[in-house]
């Protein structure tokens, strides 16, 4: 791909509220880059962006949601919203480690 077939597929991702890390297509969702932990690398399959999960629930609730709405909103169209190989994950820092591997 030449510099000017880059830049418009830049251009492209970047109007389509994506963004480009490396030479993959990061899906993103607007208005929660502060939500943003990292980016997930995955066997055979291209990385993806992560957020933290309850940093994207006090953001629903910063616009004016009670708890309960928030957390039905971020299931039904932030996790439930399915958009292919690249749909972002969220992380669940709430979860005890100890729990977990017990």
């Amino acid at each position: 791909m030449n510099d000017k077939d880059f830049k418009k597929l830049v251009e492209s991702v970047n109007q389509m509220g994506a963004i480009m890390h490396g030479d993959s297509i990061l899906i993103k969702m607007d208005g929660y880059d502060d939500c943003i932990v990292g980016v997930v690398e995955r066997a055979g399959q291209e990385p993806i962006l992560c957020y933290d999960k309850e940093e994207v629930l006090r953001n629903l609730e910063s616009k004016g949601m009670n708890r309960s709405e928030a957390e039905e909103f971020f299931y039904y169209n932030q996790i439930g919203a399915w958009m292919g190989d690249s749909t972002p994950c969220f992380l669940s820092k709430e979860l005890d480690k100890d729990e977990l591997l017990s």
